[in-house]
């Protein structure tokens, strides 16, 4: 297993098939794992031979790790440091505008930056051609072949060069084929071969980014065991599932494909407060506002937006399996738990926060503490109380008052001033998922305790961690 540093520079991905070939002259199960191991021995040679070949994706760069990282275009060396292949990567808005990578590195708005690789296997030998020269041979035996998935990655810092990156990307290839060996061996049965498939974790710091192999079409419930064995690994708490597949690290370059936005705060500056502390929602959550998913909700579906937020919470962390729920899905939960008449579903009513407590506990078992403010002004001596909520569970609150709700994504809270501001998840926002327009104009934003009406009474549902791992 490798543990890499998140925090680093630019991260180097390297993917790519490998052919996994075995003839089995016969199937006792103890002869077919040899040859499978053998075959893998075989895999692992390759990875170390002169033939291995890493494309930088989208760029006319191309190494031989293996021959004194030989590179090409000639202006590549050894000692070339990994952030300048940048300037050679072909972006999107370059080719758009005509303009040659070479000669401007790209501008990248992430914090963290990744560099495609991928690994290939070059073919050709040099050397005098020669004649073919065909023996066929009548041999009865079985043949298995699979394509394994190869997923590798190195963080590199400011002055790693690209001889550094190459060694660390081959010792990660090679152990990320001992980990697919074990995992092939560990789940044969019979004939029977589960391809192995790797994904990348991001863990609490100082662990960072690491690499576990799962066998492909096993559930999450049946791989119990190894997760506990990787929670025992990493001494983390027994009571969160970092390694369900759900939780997997979602590369900064790679788009979703559902449409959604993650996590829009992330690019927001904190406000500064006298000995304040930034307490935020932990982990990864979508932005649901009115007008999505075809749905006309604006004037009425604030609520249900917000429970669509927290939902996508709890499904991105690995907690629950369900798709966020439509509006008549929850429509249909409240009248399932009988707060509702059966003509609810369908119509445009508005919910409220003992509702959105409600679903949530009815379609995904969580349960949530209800907090009650009589009036909007004394929710600005709820910092203590919300910072624990952060701090502890971290998931979204939703709070609803008179006609309106939002979901709270964090506080910035000063125990000695009692000074405070909301991060408030606008869900009213009725526009296309445009970051920029929705931070600029304040649909996910920080905000005073004057956002709140003053006299009007507030209820925040804040949704509790279900305890698994």
């Amino acid at each position: 297993m490798v543990v890499v540093d998140s925090d680093s520079v630019t991260i180097l991905r390297v993917k790519g098939p490998l052919e996994l070939k075995c003839h089995l002259d016969s199937t006792d199960e103890v002869l077919m794992r040899k040859v499978i191991s053998r075959t893998f021995e075989t895999l692992r040679s390759q990875v170390k031979s002169e033939s291995c070949v890493l494309a930088v994706c989208d760029s006319p760069v191309i190494i031989w790790p293996n021959k004194g990282v030989y590179a090409t275009p000639e202006e590549i060396t050894p000692t070339t440091l990994c952030e300048d292949v940048h300037q050679w990567i072909q972006t999107d808005e370059q080719e758009s505008a005509g303009k040659r990578s070479a000669k401007k590195k790209s501008k990248k708005s992430l914090s963290v930056s990744v560099i495609n690789l991928r690994l290939m296997m070059e073919m050709t030998k040099p050397g005098p051609l020669s004649a073919p020269i065909l023996n066929k041979t009548v041999h009865k035996s079985h043949f298995l072949s699979t394509a394994l998935s190869m997923d590798c990655v190195v963080c590199t810092s400011f002055n790693d060069t690209i001889k550094d990156a190459c060694e660390r990307l081959l010792e990660a290839l090679t152990h990320q084929l001992c980990e697919m060996e074990k995992v092939t061996l560990q789940h044969m049965k019979g004939t029977t071969l589960l391809v192995p498939e790797p994904l990348h974790f991001l863990l609490p710091k100082p662990k960072g980014l690491v690499m576990v192999v799962y066998p492909a079409g096993v559930s999450d419930s049946q791989l119990e065991t190894q997760r506990m064995e990787l929670h025992q690994q990493f001494e983390l708490p027994d009571d969160r599932p970092y390694f369900r597949r759900a939780n997997a690290y979602h590369f900064p370059d790679e788009p979703y494909k559902d449409g959604y936005l993650r996590n829009p705060h992330v690019i927001l500056n904190h406000p500064t407060l006298d000995n304040g502390k930034v307490y935020l929602v932990q982990g990864i959550y979508s932005y649901h506002h009115y007008m999505q998913d075809r749905v006309d909700d604006n004037g009425w579906g604030c609520a249900y937006r917000s429970l669509q937020t927290i939902c996508s919470w709890f499904q991105q962390q690995g907690y629950v399996e369900r798709p966020v729920p439509t509006h008549k899905e929850i429509q249909q939960a409240l009248v399932d738990v009988g707060d509702k008449q059966a003509s609810f579903v369908g119509s445009h009513q508005w919910i409220g926060s003992i509702e959105v407590q409600a679903v949530l506990n009815q379609l995904l078992g969580i349960t949530s503490k209800i907090m009650f403010v009589s009036q909007g002004s004394e929710l600005a001596s709820k910092g203590r109380e919300l910072a624990n909520h952060f701090l502890t569970e971290g998931t979204p609150i939703m709070i609803g008052g008179g006609v309106l709700a939002h979901t709270i994504l964090g506080v910035t809270w000063s125990e000695t001033t009692g000074e405070i501001r909301y991060l408030i998840l606008d869900p009213h926002y009725t526009g296309a998922e445009d970051l920029q327009v929705i931070t600029d104009k304040g649909w996910c934003g920080w905000k005073g305790p004057e956002f709140w009406d003053q006299t009007a009474y507030y209820n925040l549902c804040l949704p509790q961690r279900l305890k698994s791992i």
